[in-house]
């Protein structure tokens, strides 16, 4: 194995004795001018560099014997396996992720060559995205035993810190349909106010999927419709969606051309309305904070929301109306209230 230190002498100074790196191409002063210690502390150098090389190459042995494919795999090999596992808008989200620009001097690395210096300067390069796909493609990895051991420790992966988001204002809202001269964008953006439901799940609305007898509309979140024993979201509506649904196609999809258009169009459309009337910080998905902030603010049974936006977990619900601003009755007056409330008495059973 060739050492990786080598020892130069720069005699202009006084023969001060260096350390050439091979690997970094840098040099350090050994602080010695006597050859002989120069000579004895490179050899402890490179002796200390063999040993971490050597264990590495026993444990690529002991490695390839379980695993034929352990020493080419690579990071690109890693993530177009996970690809294959995911399915729909999830695993095109991955395909975009391939493409980004803070991962491509991981691809070409072997998985088991990598340090977790390299995935640090990943993620400083890139951003939130960067960070979620690269820790959960490290983890696949590890669980898949392609990695013997995690390069970066749980606790020492950079916290995830997303941009500041809020709900849409009624004011914006009105002057964005104000605006709107496109019939079918204009009521999309409608009922996203009163439905508070993702792009996604609203642009793919059918007919179908409204019922008129017990005014509800239930649909299959698109998100989550790969799981199993999923509560679909069921959103009573009243006249003024009903006044809107009025003006949309009795059968089949209700925005038929929206349907067919990408994610990223739909936001795109949106982006540049809200940028000609100079509204900032607010998506499509800015509907969504914006209804469950007017749900806590109502008073409407957190239950009950959770039904309406089609999650399962409290902690979900209460991260999108944390800012929610709510005005608490004086105690006096609510006890006032109960005990002024008419009593129901409960029917008495005739039966033993």
């Amino acid at each position: 194995m060739k050492p990786r230190y080598r020892l130069i002498v720069r005699s202009a100074r006084g023969a001060t004795y260096y350390c050439f790196d091979t690997y970094t191409k840098r040099r350090t002063s050994l602080k010695t001018a006597d050859r002989h210690e120069a000579g004895r502390i490179l050899h402890a150098k490179n002796e200390a560099a063999i040993q971490p090389m050597l264990n590495l190459q026993i444990a690529r042995a002991y490695l390839f014997g379980s695993d034929d494919h352990i020493a080419k795999r690579t990071w690109r090999d890693a993530i177009i396996a996970l690809t294959e596992t995911k399915l729909g808008s999830n695993k095109e989200c991955w395909q975009r992720a391939q493409k980004e620009k803070a991962f491509v001097p991981l691809w070409a690395r072997p998985l088991v060559e990598t340090k977790g210096e390299e995935l640090l300067a990943v993620m400083r390069k890139g951003g939130v995205s960067t960070n979620q796909h690269l820790r959960r493609l490290h983890n696949f990895c590890v669980d898949m035993n392609w990695l013997p051991w995690p390069l970066v420790p749980k606790r020492q992966w950079p916290a995830i810190r997303h941009k500041e988001k809020r709900a849409i204002t009624w004011e914006e809202h009105c002057r964005i349909v104000e605006r709107e001269g496109n019939a079918e964008r204009k009521a999309f953006y409608q009922l996203a106010w009163h439905l508070g439901a993702s792009q996604g799940d609203l642009a793919n609305l059918h007919a179908e999927d409204v019922d008129w007898t017990s005014g509800t509309i239930t649909y299959v979140r698109m998100k989550t419709k790969w799981r199993e024993n999923q509560t679909p979201p069921q959103i009573r509506f009243g006249q003024s969606v009903a006044d809107i649904l009025n003006t949309l196609p009795k059968v089949g999809p209700l925005f038929p051309y929206l349907r067919g258009r990408l994610p990223g169009y739909r936001a795109n459309e949106f982006r540049e309305r809200c940028r000609g009337l100079g509204i900032k910080g607010v998506s499509l998905h800015s509907y969504r904070y914006a209804w469950a902030e007017r749900a806590k603010t109502a008073g409407y049974p957190e239950r009950f929301a959770q039904l309406a936006l089609g999650h399962n977990s409290k902690a979900v619900h209460r991260a999108y109306a944390r800012k929610a601003q709510v005005t608490l009755p004086p105690l006096e007056d609510y006890e006032k209230n109960m005990t002024s409330a008419p009593v129901i008495p409960l029917p008495v059973s005739t039966t033993g």
